[in-house]
């Protein structure tokens, strides 16, 4: 009995060491997923619009699951797809939180690279915009996303030559 009683104590103290032990491993495979998309993914890319953009092209709409072929193949689908929501949620906020100012620019540089023009471009945004939000952002955040973009999209088109002739 008293060996069994210690067999018992022994494995206890050893469960808790296990799930730290695999709590550790997901978190350094979580980094490892955040510095390559980071890297190779993200950091190309010349505006955080952009980067929104791009996170939210790898969710499937209809699934609500984050996709990433590629990361994938290295680190697995569970793991990539819950990176890619949480990084696409932390992008969003991070967005929000930078001066109207600094997003009014970031917006003019991401339209700027868009083939088909600022005008385009703008309406281009402007039909994506619900689905560059997060579905687990809060309510307010998303209105005041939305409310901002609305914004940002009329001071593009106000500040644009070519926009304001297409009226």
């Amino acid at each position: 009995m008293v060996a069994l009683r210690a067999t018992k104590k022994f494995r206890w103290r050893n469960v808790p060491r296990a799930r730290e032990d695999q709590m550790q491993e997901q978190l350094r495979i979580h980094r490892q997923i955040l510095y390559d998309l980071a890297l190779h993914y993200l950091q190309p890319l010349t505006s955080t619009f952009a980067r929104l953009a791009y996170l939210a092209s790898l969710k499937n709409h209809s699934t609500k699951i984050y996709a990433h072929d590629h990361l994938a193949a290295v680190y697995g689908h569970e793991a990539v797809g819950q990176t890619l929501a949480k990084c696409h949620e932390e992008l969003f906020e991070r967005l929000l939180e930078m001066p109207l100012t600094q997003q009014e620019q970031d917006i003019r540089q991401f339209v700027g690279t868009m083939p088909e023009g600022v005008a385009e471009g703008r309406q281009s945004c402007q039909q994506r915009a619900e689905s560059w939000i997060p579905a687990e952002a809060p309510d307010y955040l998303k209105e005041l996303f939305r409310s901002n973009l609305t914004a940002l999209c009329e001071l593009l088109r106000d500040r644009n030559p070519k926009g304001r002739s297409g009226k």
